[in-house]
């Protein structure tokens, strides 16, 4: 599945590879994987993908990414580089998009994907990664399956790559929960995906889920959570640590902390809608992180997004930063094709520690 045929951007043109692997005295131990380029893949259970995903949950998101439908044709060609420079890793969910929105992600990535005008082997390569939601009207495996059919509906494909359990319901539903284990099951056995993953699994549950899955003859591929510089506590280095020992591979949403490691956004400076709340808590005590991030990045000409982003690779997850414009995806290209030194990757986690602001752990994330 591996694209041969696309020249590097200009992004590139100043990389400076380094294959350095993290000391022993780090918590965190990236895989000792070659220097990454958009177009070479790594895998995920039977699929290969991009060593970077993009996020879809803005699209469709009118309450906190301010979403208009006026915005899908930045939004084709947002998809469009992003395809033609090698991503080939989109993730989405079914409940993305308020409103009558709802599921409007999903839409507008079948749509895209119909009407890509590149290479028919660069379009039949694009990997979707949808989450099924655990609503409390979802109890039983046929359920969740109907769920899987209008996803594929909303998309108009056949398949989809990675089928996945949006949360767990262990802490108030556990019943239930073994239904939903139940229909990704079934999905798989009647080919509605490729593979399956969860997404908000805490260390206890996904070790549950995977044995539980394993029993049935169907491997867990994927398990997706909140994974940066600012969420790097005991869980999320179990849950990696976890994922290296039986073969899961580590998806890392917000790895730029819904922008608070951007660089864009101070005390003073803060984005609009509900995001400013949890901004204004969090922003004033990450000024030590912050500020190795900026040194890093003149350093090696890079911006903070490339830096922050190219730390969770070089942890061996796959990033999956949020886009919606032409000009993310320029920036977040300029993470791949590089790897951070093992001092740099000590400097960046020390300031992490150092800082008192860390981001709030998802509520829908297990034990």
């Amino acid at each position: 599945m591996a694209i041969s045929t696309l020249s590097p951007t200009a992004y590139f043109s100043s990389f400076s590879p380094s294959n350095d692997s993290l000391i022993s005295s780090s918590p965190f131990k990236p895989f000792k994987l070659p220097t990454l380029w958009p177009w070479q893949k790594v895998k995920i259970g039977p699929l290969t993908v991009s060593p970077m995903g993009f996020g879809t949950w803005a699209w469709g998101n009118q309450l906190l990414w301010g979403y208009q439908e006026s915005m899908d044709s930045d939004l084709q060609r947002t998809f469009n580089l992003a395809v033609e420079n090698g991503i080939n890793l989109f993730d989405t969910a079914d409940s993305y998009g308020t409103g009558r929105l709802n599921g409007q992600s999903e839409k507008l990535l079948g749509k895209f994907i119909r009407e890509f005008q590149g290479q028919k082997q660069i379009q039949d390569n694009i990997v979707i990664a949808t989450k099924f939601a655990a609503y409390p009207w979802r109890l039983t495996p046929g359920q969740f399956v109907n769920a899987c059919k209008s996803s594929l509906d909303r998309m108009q494909l056949e398949q989809i790559g990675i089928g996945q359990l949006h949360w767990s319901t262990a802490n108030y539903a556990p019943l239930q929960e073994l239904a939903l284990w139940d229909g990704l099951v079934a999905m798989y056995e009647k080919g509605l995906v490729r593979a399956v993953g969860v997404s908000n699994y805490g260390p206890k549950q996904l070790v549950k889920i995977h044995d539980y899955l394993k029993a049935r003859g169907v491997p867990l591929c994927s398990a997706q959570v909140q994974f940066s510089l600012l969420s790097m506590g005991e869980d999320q280095i179990e849950i990696k640590n976890i994922c290296g020992s039986l073969g899961i591979r580590l998806i890392s949403y917000s790895p730029l902390g819904l922008g608070m490691l951007t660089g864009k956004y101070t005390p003073s400076k803060l984005p609009r809608g509900p995001r400013a709340l949890l901004f204004r808590q969090i922003l004033p005590g990450l000024e030590p992180l912050l500020n190795s991030l900026r040194e890093i990045a003149q350093k090696r000409r890079k911006t903070i997004p490339q830096v922050a982003i190219n730390w969770c690779i070089c942890q061996g997850t796959i990033p999956i930063p949020g886009v919606k414009t032409v000009k993310q995806v320029e920036e977040n290209l300029g993470a791949l094709g590089w790897r951070l030194s093992s001092d740099e990757l000590l400097q960046l986690e020390d300031a992490a520690r150092e800082s008192p602001g860390k981001m709030i752990q998802n509520i829908f994330q297990t034990r």
